[in-house]
């Protein structure tokens, strides 16, 4: 994900959280000073970097899923995470793969 769908960051916007800063990585990462990532979205609550999403229309419709919110977060962290988020998103999208396919 990182290399194939590389994460570009832009200035300080009002948007949708992302990365570490959504659900689940927010239960287990404690917030820093920085300001957040987030999807640029007029709509959105948070205040933070923006991060451009795999594509235009993902903040809208994470709001209105919150399961496909919480995976394409996870894939966000991979994309443009460090080291610790990235191995934390990975074991988070590992064990739901494993549980969609074992059920």
């Amino acid at each position: 994900m990182k290399y194939a769908f590389p994460a570009r960051r832009g200035e300080v916007t009002r948007g949708v959280a992302t990365s570490y800063a959504a659900l689940p990585l927010a239960r287990q990462i404690a917030p820093g000073t920085d300001l957040p990532p987030v999807w640029p979205y007029a709509e959105g609550k948070q205040r933070g970097i923006g991060l451009e999403p795999l594509y235009r229309t993902v903040p809208a419709a994470a709001l209105r899923d919150p399961v496909l919110y919480e995976l394409l977060a996870l894939i966000d962290a991979l994309r443009d995470g460090r080291a610790r988020e990235r191995h934390l998103a990975g074991q988070e999208l590992t064990a739901r793969l494993h549980q969609h396919l074992h059920g």
